[in-house]
């Protein structure tokens, strides 16, 4: 076979995933805590980039600076609602303003006291004087407040003045470090013993110390150990309680008839001990300082308009707002002589530039997605829960013309406020639920609230079963199963039908 040379050209299309396209995808899925985490890591990083500046006591920008990135209160309305799309500049664009506009008004005021044209003639009266003690400084409150008394600190504190011994105190310091937040010690004895180089007995006598601190309950290693310990501080734990706490099982499963079996008690006596046992904490430990809980911020509001429809407006206290500082960037640039240089801040413009672009895609996107969720669930927003629709995301990745991929990044960790309350944008994403005779499918959260209002509408002498549920759900034309009644039952953490029972039977007695 005679070997040959010869050209061939071909088309081809393929999808490349270049760093711009990587860090929009990334930026997309962000909630709003992380992409001000990653905007101030930039914003370190490149120093093209700026903080966009705010309208009240701030410097207006340099001249050739752009603005960043999304809308400052992009809305969009439909069904009749005021349209309105992000109104944010281009990154190309550069701002119509001027360096002397960078100064602010009382730039050519009278010099201070103490100061003339040609020089400082003498001390400030405000020379000697702290940040704080001025009238036109940021006068921090938080910075006087303390800091809060944490579990850790807390025994240690107590541990100091009930232990003398070094050794002891040691292994006591060791075992503190072990609680939980909830104020458990999840402790292995033999292991810790050899660790420290001591006998089991040893470990043992401090735990019993550690737990005779306060609050009552801590340092237990289960919650039998922690409600017999509360117990013994109040001095109720007789042999009666002793048998309750030894069969905390049979109290969560409501078996009243074998609680008064085995402790050996009658009704009211059982009531008492349950009553008691409900005032006590299963976890003192969390009435002291631990982690913040960061409260959920929206990223989307939903209001009404005035002619029936409804109005879709981004935060825009979740959107960093950064510029790209294009006059910094000639000065730099004019300087550079090395080609590292100019390669440095070549790449330092183009990162900036496309993350302004990026930050202003997401939030158009974000808009786009939550628009369209708002038009598929008009019903919830007007009538509530009852009245969502199924919903998945091919449906709206085709209505935007959009990628399932895509709606599913901007779904993910992202929040609407409507006036039923705060959502994450996926909770409005339900399968579906066939009818029971052949019209409109119904949402499996509509299903699902639905089986809790016929769970609380039930009374102690009728309690209904799952088969029931299955009957009354047909009834009112949802076609069900009766292990998917039995697995939403469970997820919504509501017992069966006979804890049920027992539980409002009891509620009845007291």
């Amino acid at each position: 076979m005679a070997l040959s040379q010869k050209l061939q050209l071909r088309q081809s299309q393929a999808l490349v995933m270049t760093p711009q396209l990587l860090q929009a995808i990334k930026l997309l899925q962000l909630s709003n805590l992380d992409l001000v985490a990653y905007v101030e890591a930039e914003l370190e990083r490149n120093p093209l980039l700026d903080r966009s500046v705010d309208e009240e006591g701030a410097p207006a920008l340099a001249e050739g600076a752009m603005l960043a990135a999304g809308p400052n209160a992009g809305a969009e309305g439909w069904g009749g609602a005021n349209e309105r799309s992000p109104s944010a500049k281009p990154a190309e664009e550069p701002l119509d303003t001027r360096v002397e506009d960078s100064f602010p008004d009382h730039a050519e005021a009278s010099p201070p006291r103490g100061v003339t044209a040609e020089g400082p003639v003498g001390y400030s009266e405000w020379a000697g004087v702290g940040a704080g003690g001025r009238d036109d400084s940021d006068y921090n409150l938080e910075a006087f407040v303390p800091a809060e008394t944490t579990l850790a600190d807390w025994l240690r504190d107590q541990l100091t003045l009930a232990v003398t011994s070094a050794p002891r105190r040691m292994i006591g310091q060791y075992l503190v470090d072990l609680v939980d937040e909830a104020g458990y010690l999840s402790v292995d004895l033999e292991a810790t013993a050899q660790k420290l180089g001591t006998s089991v007995g040893e470990i043992e006598a401090m735990i019993g110390i550690l737990q005779g601190f306060d609050p009552p309950g801590v340092c237990a290693r289960d919650l039998a150990e922690c409600l017999t310990l509360q117990l013994k501080e109040r001095d109720r734990f007789d042999t009666a309680m002793q048998a309750l706490i030894a069969h905390l099982d049979l109290l969560a499963r409501r078996d009243f008839a074998a609680l008064r079996k085995i402790c050996g008690v009658g009704d009211e006596d059982l009531t008492d001990m349950i009553a008691e046992i409900r005032k006590l904490n299963p976890k003192p430990g969390l009435s002291f300082g631990s982690a913040i809980v960061q409260p959920i911020v929206p990223d989307v509001f939903v209001r009404a308009a005035p002619d029936g429809g409804w109005i879709v407006e981004l935060n825009s206290d979740t959107l960093p707002k950064v510029l790209v500082n294009q006059t910094y960037y000639a000065e730099v640039s004019a300087t550079a002589k090395r080609d590292t240089d100019k390669s440095y801040l070549a790449d330092c413009l183009q990162s900036a530039t496309w993350l302004v672009r990026a930050l202003d895609q997401r939030a158009r996107t974000i808009l786009k997605v939550a628009n369209e969720i708002v038009r598929q669930q008009d019903g919830f927003f007007a009538r509530g829960v009852e009245h969502l629709r199924p919903l998945n995301l091919k449906t709206v990745a085709e209505a935007i013309s959009m990628h399932e991929s895509t709606v599913s990044r901007v779904t993910a960790n992202k929040y609407m406020a409507t006036s039923r309350g705060i959502f994450e944008l996926k909770y409005f994403f339900t399968s579906a639920i066939a009818a029971a005779h052949g019209g409109e499918a119904h949402s499996a959260e509509a299903v699902r609230h639905r089986i809790k209002q016929l769970i609380d509408a039930e009374t102690a002498d009728d309690v209904l079963s799952d088969d029931s549920i299955v009957d009354k759900l047909r009834e009112s034309g949802i076609d069900i199963a009766r292990r998917t009644v039995a697995k939403y039952r469970e997820a919504m953490r509501i017992p069966s039908s006979v804890q049920r029972r027992r539980e409002k039977q009891a509620a009845a007695v007291t």
